[in-house]
């Protein structure tokens, strides 16, 4: 293998020093010379390493002469193509070239009027190689004054009113231009070159003339390279840029072909391309952003962003120009939003994978939650009527709002399902109270005070314009332990600023029934309702009167049984019901189990009639569990075990040992 790299690199050697030789001896023939050219550039263009020996025999410099010195244009034009790509295929030879002499040769060459068209267009071929990614390069480009040939030639090369590429001479000339505006291009950028910059924004004004008048891509393509070029990162030449009217005429010209770009693919690329010229010129400068508000810019972008044509870097082009005219431009924001922008953005967050798409996507959703407050208070700067003003104010409350509701939706959750446990627990309170003697005198009052206050509820709700929006809160909850119930604080949701709530709970204990009263405040008040997404307790009271407070049915029948025992206690004939209440129904809030529900219910003397019911059916269950335990007993024993085990099974109170350790209590 080593030897056939050997044996090729060695042929490469020898083809190269022949052709030099005929070079050398071929000054006559130019067809010869020419031919040997092409030949070198074949074969360095496939060896990388034959360059770098072409360069180290001599041929280099050799050709660099033969272009200066022939007199044949078609041996200039050879020399000088071989020259460029040398030089492009090696940064050694690229440098080997980069001198004074060459560029004023190439000035020559250019300026000549006697030059062919083909022949200017190798000269400025070989300038775009040598001052690419080269400030070397840049520079000489200035000081030998080859850039005002360059744009010398931007200008007069390509005539606007005839611009027929069918015809052959006028396609010579428009690829002449299209390597002039490279070549610029490559005297401006990379690496950036201030000095370059300021020089070519002097042709601006011929530039927007061009964009006016002919809207071809082959004339489009080329301008906006050479302008995104020339005035990225420089504010001087962004202000210029703006000052001559190029920022609205690429306006114009994006608005004509974001219109015409479902009719054909080629004018939503085209139009792609217009748009990093004009987010390479707002990039640095926010007070320009508002000239495209004129055009609707935000609009069409948003149009031309659901093209199925384009890709992902076409895309990600045109949400990073939507977050440079976002950023700090509330009339573009508030286009966004009219346009349904804010959807677009998380939809491209969503969809794809790409991570510079997410980060521009993100970057116009920062835009548009840092202002959108800003936005709701300019309304009445912009010329739109009240009803669309209004569907702002409603679009800008519920964005500001949308990262409280995800946060806090499972923290909601929870709450409303521990309200309704706790709620379900006081109905078995309640349920237990009514099953009461003394309850079912106050039955008619306990009705008349809940109608009274549902009667209120629904007066507050028939409240026109108080119930309107979006909700908004926090929803907060505290438990603390007491030695006979327990009382829970809830931070709702609140309809009305400043207004207060009050939440009541009642819990039962031995001889009283413990009502708590919280009363707390809503500060930051956002939005006007919420009954359309979460309910309000049972117990809370939406509105207070003054004069005559409201106070919940259920601590109001809590206040009224206090008041029967109270006067029962007084009598003698209820002193004895009182004292000897039944324990089930008094111990309810007790951590009570299967184990001590049991005794607690027997050792109670008055029962009531449901835990009397339960006791009966205890007792009963456990007589046939004791018969069946006796009956499995009985056939492993023998007779006279058989006979003792029954005897003392009929005495209350024995305990039964079974055949694996266990005890069985006989009552």
């Amino acid at each position: 293998m080593e030897n056939e790299d050997t044996k090729k690199m060695q042929e490469m050697k020898t083809d190269l020093n022949l052709l030099l030789e005929c070079l050398k001896y071929q000054m006559d023939n130019s067809a010869s010379q020419k031919e040997a050219l092409v030949t070198i550039h074949s074969i360095c263009q496939q060896n990388s390493d034959a360059g770098v020996y072409f360069r180290e025999i001599g041929g280099l410099i050799f050709v660099k002469n033969l272009a200066k010195s022939s007199e044949h244009s078609m041996v200039k034009e050879a020399a000088l193509f071989t020259l460029g790509s040398l030089a492009e295929e090696n940064v050694y030879s690229q440098q080997t070239l980069c001198t004074s002499d060459l560029f004023e040769d190439l000035v020559l060459f250019v300026s000549n009027d006697d030059s062919s068209t083909n022949l200017k267009r190798m000269s400025v071929y070989v300038i775009l190689v040598l001052v690419s990614n080269n400030r070397c390069g840049q520079t000489l480009v200035r000081e030998t004054g080859c850039i005002t040939v360059l744009a010398e030639l931007f200008r007069t090369v390509l005539s606007k009113h005839d611009l027929n590429l069918l015809d052959n001479k006028v396609f010579q000339n428009y690829q002449l231009w299209s390597s002039v505006c490279s070549a610029l291009c490559a005297c401006v950028n990379n690496p950036q070159n201030d000095e370059n910059q300021i020089f070519c924004c002097s042709l601006f004004p011929h530039a927007n003339d061009w964009l006016i008048s002919c809207l071809k891509p082959e004339i489009i393509r080329p301008l906006c390279s050479f302008i995104g070029l020339t005035l990225a990162n420089n504010t001087y030449v962004q202000k210029y840029f703006v000052s001559v009217g190029g920022l609205e005429v690429l306006s114009q010209v994006l608005v004509h072909l974001e219109s015409d770009s479902y009719k054909t693919v080629s004018n939503a690329k085209l139009a792609v391309v217009v748009t990093k010229t004009m987010d390479a010129c707002i990039a640095d400068n926010p007070t320009f952003r508002v000239i495209l508000s004129k055009y609707h810019i935000v609009s069409r972008l948003l149009a031309l962003l659901t093209h199925e044509s384009l890709d992902l870097e076409e895309k990600f082009s045109i949400i990073l120009a939507l977050g440079h005219c976002t950023e700090d431009c509330e009339e573009n924001q508030y286009d966004l939003f009219k346009n349904n922008g804010l959807p677009l953005m998380i939809q491209a967050l969503t969809d794809s994978q790409n991570e510079e798409l997410h980060k521009a996507a993100t970057f116009v959703l920062h835009n548009c939650r840092k202002t959108s407050e800003k936005v709701s208070l300019s309304v009445r700067d912009y010329s739109f009527d009240e009803n669309k003003a209004k569907q702002l104010k409603d679009t800008n409350a519920k964005e500001k709002n949308l990262e409280e509701y995800w946060t806090r939706a499972k923290e909601i959750l929870h709450r409303i399902e521990q309200l309704e446990r706790e709620e379900n627990e006081e109905k078995i309170q309640r349920e237990n109270y009514e099953n009461m003697p003394f309850m079912k005198k106050d039955n008619t009052l306990k009705h008349c005070s809940t109608d009274d206050t549902k009667a209120e509820e629904d007066k507050d709700k028939n409240q026109p314009g108080e119930l309107q929006g979006s909700v908004s809160g926090d929803v907060t909850s505290k438990a603390c332990a007491d030695d006979n119930g327990v009382k829970t604080l809830l931070q709702s949701t609140n309809p009305f600023s400043g207004q207060k709530m009050t939440l009541r709970k009642v819990s039962s204990s031995r001889n009283q029934s413990l009502h708590e009263k919280t009363t707390f405040d809503k500060k930051n008040f956002v939005s006007k309702s919420s009954d359309h997404v979460f309910k309000y307790p049972v117990h809370v009271v939406r509105k207070k009167r003054q004069q005559s407070p409201v106070t919940d049915p259920f601590t109001l029948c809590s206040d009224i049984i206090n008041k029967e025992v109270v006067s029962f206690q007084a009598a003698d004939n209820c002193t004895k019901i009182l004292k000897y209440r039944c324990s089930g129904c008094i111990s309810v809030g007790k951590p009570l189990n299967s184990r001590n529900f049991s005794k607690l219910l027997h050792a109670c003397p008055n029962q009531c009639d449901r835990h009397k019911v339960i006791v009966d059916a205890e007792d009963r269950y456990k007589s046939e569990l004791r018969k069946s335990f006796i009956c499995n007993k009985k056939i492993l024993l023998t007779p006279r075990r058989r006979r003792q085990l029954t005897s003392k099974s009929t005495i209350p109170g024995e305990r039964i040992m079974e055949p694996f350790g266990k005890t069985v209590s006989v009552r």
